[in-house]
């Protein structure tokens, strides 16, 4: 009986066994962490060291274990277990990394047409200039494949114009370059790109898209500087008009946040219940911004258009339009105090930009189609025409006091997304279409 009793005495996992002298120190160096580390950093891991151990009598204790015929309890198992340390943030090696912009040609204006480089160079930028209404295509731009969806004149550099595809590529455009017209492509982004805006201070671009993100680019040097995270899809960026520090998004989620581009932080949030944003605009003193949501999801078309307050983050209207249509673009007149929105009721609604920020229920501008395609529209410099694109493939021209439509061009065989007038020459309107193409007309 002694013996059955000494045979079964500490064979069982669920009673406890004798400690050692070493025990303490075992369970300190080789305890298992209670969870499996979580990787702090998108890279692959480096491997793990080799794990060091300052006695050599632990090491007796593992070839112990390997004696054929030898039980081993689950404690000692759970001891004896490699001790895995916690990665370290190993820095991402340059060579593995792919280049996210392609330098193809030369952003400078030295290889411009004499004409344009004179007009450039000695024409100043007055809103007293007439604008006038380009009859003729002046360029092609073709690179990207699939639809663009913005397309932005650079207000320091305007020569240059970026565009933003589909194909998650934006493309900077010497447009009338007598070398090389497409300057650069940026490819940081890893999915569809929604929106693309120059900033004031230089040559940088501002971009959104649907990797939930928003990212600076510094398009001389070809690199990110900044990417600013969100939870979902980012549908719009906008400038602050006074201070190029502080830029808007619009989300998936009905987000919208003032970021601060020194810190990298949101100034201001903006909560209500909203649909996906599809536009924002601010006002010309920078101290009210209209947001446009798509509210094709819900009964209620009250927050379709909603104003804001900037500073005090409150809504100052949200029934400025109670029509049962979205509206993909909201643009503010260059100086007069109202704004519009293109209406997927294909028409563009009139509003007054001052309190009660009242609907003008006599006047709307209406010989385009929206169909459902984001399509945008622009004010010319001087705020007298209005232009617009069309799903028909048009660019059509209004006259902005009247609502009159005075010329239509057909450009694309598929929809013409957004156009947008130059920020120095009065004639001279970018566009862009759902088949990736990109043109000038003067």
């Amino acid at each position: 009986m002694d013996l059955l009793c000494n045979a079964y005495s500490n064979t069982s996992d669920d009673e406890p066994e004798p400690a050692s002298k070493h025990e303490p120190e075992l369970r300190s160096i080789f305890s298992p962490p209670s969870k499996r580390p979580r990787p702090d950093y998108p890279y692959p891991q480096t491997k793990p060291h080799p794990l060091h151990r300052p006695n050599q009598q632990h090491s007796g204790l593992r070839t112990e274990a390997s004696v054929a015929g030898r039980y081993m309890s689950k404690r000692e198992r759970a001891l004896l277990g490699p001790h895995i340390p916690a990665a370290t943030d190993p820095k991402p090696d340059p060579s593995a990394v792919v280049a996210a912009a392609q330098v193809l040609g030369s952003i400078s204006d030295a290889y411009l047409r004499q004409d344009i480089l004179s007009l450039l160079r000695h024409l100043p930028k007055s809103h007293l200039r007439r604008s006038k209404i380009p009859g003729r295509l002046s360029t092609a731009l073709c690179h990207h494949t699939k639809a663009v969806n913005s397309i932005n004149w650079s207000p320091t550099h305007a020569h240059l114009l970026a565009s933003a595809g589909m194909d998650q590529s934006i493309c900077i455009w010497n447009v009338w370059s007598r070398d090389q017209k497409l300057a650069r492509v940026l490819n940081f982004h890893s999915a569809a790109v929604n929106d693309v805006k120059w900033s004031q201070q230089g040559l940088f671009v501002l971009s959104c898209g649907y990797d939930c993100s928003s990212r600076l680019v510094d398009v001389e040097k070809g690199i990110e500087t900044q990417s600013f995270r969100e939870e979902l899809a980012v549908r719009v960026v906008k400038f602050h008009p006074e201070n190029s520090n502080l830029f808007l998004s619009g989300g998936s989620k009905g987000s919208l946040r003032l970021w601060d581009i020194r810190t990298g932080k949101v100034a201001h949030e903006y909560i209500q219940s909203l649909g996906p944003i599809l536009d924002v605009e601010f006002t010309i003193n920078g101290k009210q911004f209209v947001s446009s949501s798509d509210v094709s999801g819900s009964n209620m078309s009250e927050n379709s258009i909603v104003v804001w307050d900037v500073s005090r983050e409150v809504p100052l209207s949200k029934q400025v339009y109670v029509e049962a249509y979205t509206c993909p673009c909201v643009r503010h007149h260059p100086f007069d105090p109202y704004f519009v929105a293109q209406s997927n009721g294909n028409y563009i609604a009139i509003f007054s930009s001052t309190p009660p920020f009242r609907l003008n229920k006599f006047k709307r501008y209406e010989s385009h189609g929206v169909s459902g395609f984001p399509i945008k529209c622009s004010f010319s410099l001087d705020g007298e025409k209005l232009v617009s694109g069309s799903s028909d493939g048009s660019i059509y021209f209004y006259n902005c006091r009247s609502s009159e439509l005075e010329r239509k061009i057909k450009a694309y065989e598929q929809a013409c997304i957004d156009v947008a007038f130059h920020p120095i020459l009065p004639n001279i309107i970018g566009s862009c279409s759902w088949n990736g193409d990109v043109s000038v007309y003067e």
